[in-house]
């Protein structure tokens, strides 16, 4: 088979180029093939300085990897077989999604989803209302060592997680959606959908977000603004925790991801429920809620 044409939107994160070189890099020591990103629309967003700053360089590290810049997100539909949704503000990916739908190629969002539950319901219609195929996800839920260690047969069943990471928070991605949706992300892979309320502690420099399960089940998620910067997590089995260090892997969590993305983009099969999706973005909006009034949040 023919490598798929990709195409990308936003090219405002360091995403655009990593994701570049790893599908245009025959060379690359983790080069990812079965695709290559042929065409891309840069967009950004003039109200958030990590976007409008990013997007004229990385534009241009981009147009160096071979990518033909063009001025319209319908160009890039009209002549890819698949999207890449890079845009770093969450804000715009509805209405991104909205143009694009309608072309019925796969299209991958990258996080955050979006920054409300509404609009992820949204998304998700508009996916069925047009047949297409959508997917989105964390490159932390493809890392190497998460993998190893939810491959563990041994230690029963797991019965509780304890996630974390640094949590930067910026004004335009409230909240936790910014890096809190990495260190979240890595609980749903690890226990899948079925949160039913959470409660977050926060004084500046750390924050905890605890929440129980339908089955009862607790787990935690800890965001550092200051000392360790390092994402990671304990997974507690029936018999026994298990460390994970997502840094120890020599394989980029990224090429990992868009391995996964490659074979979504060739079947149309999301490798993460879209249920699931829209809610950790609920996930995200109710520890928010919790943040700021100090209490316990259904989801």
């Amino acid at each position: 088979m023919s490598d798929l044409k990709i195409g990308m939107i936003g090219l405002d994160t360091s995403h655009a180029t990593a994701f570049t070189k790893l599908l245009n890099d025959p060379s690359h020591p983790f080069y990812v093939g079965g695709g290559k990103v042929v065409m891309a629309h840069p967009v950004s967003s003039s109200d958030f300085k990590l976007s409008n700053s990013r997007v004229g360089p990385i534009t241009k590290e981009v147009e160096q990897l071979g990518v033909q810049i063009v001025h319209t997100m319908e160009e890039v539909a009209e002549h890819c077989d698949a999207i890449l949704i890079e845009s770093v503000d969450g804000r715009v990916h509805l209405n991104q999604v909205s143009k694009l739908c309608k072309f019925k190629k796969p299209l991958f969002i990258d996080k955050p989803f979006c920054l409300t539950t509404s609009d992820a319901r949204r998304i998700v219609e508009l996916a069925d209302q047009y047949e297409t195929p959508i997917m989105s996800s964390s490159a932390l839920r493809y890392a190497e060592s998460l993998s190893r260690t939810l491959a563990i047969k041994d230690k029963g069943k797991i019965i509780g997680a304890d996630c974390f990471g640094p949590m930067e928070i910026v004004d335009t991605q409230p909240g936790y959606f910014w890096y809190g949706i990495h260190a979240i992300e890595m609980l749903y892979t690890i226990v899948g959908s079925g949160a039913k309320h959470v409660r977050s502690e926060s004084n500046g420099d750390f924050d905890v977000i605890v929440s129980e399960w339908q089955d009862s089940r607790l787990f935690s998620v800890r965001g550092n603004r200051k000392g360790n910067g390092e994402f990671g997590a304990v997974i507690h089995f029936e018999k026994g925790s298990e460390y994970v260090s997502i840094n120890s892997s020599s394989k980029p969590f990224y090429a990992s991801l868009l391995e996964n993305i490659l074979d979504f983009f060739k079947d149309g099969k999301t490798r993460v429920p879209l249920h699931e999706t829209i809610e950790i973005i609920r996930f995200i909006e109710a520890a928010n809620e919790s943040k700021e009034t100090g209490k316990k949040v259904y989801i």
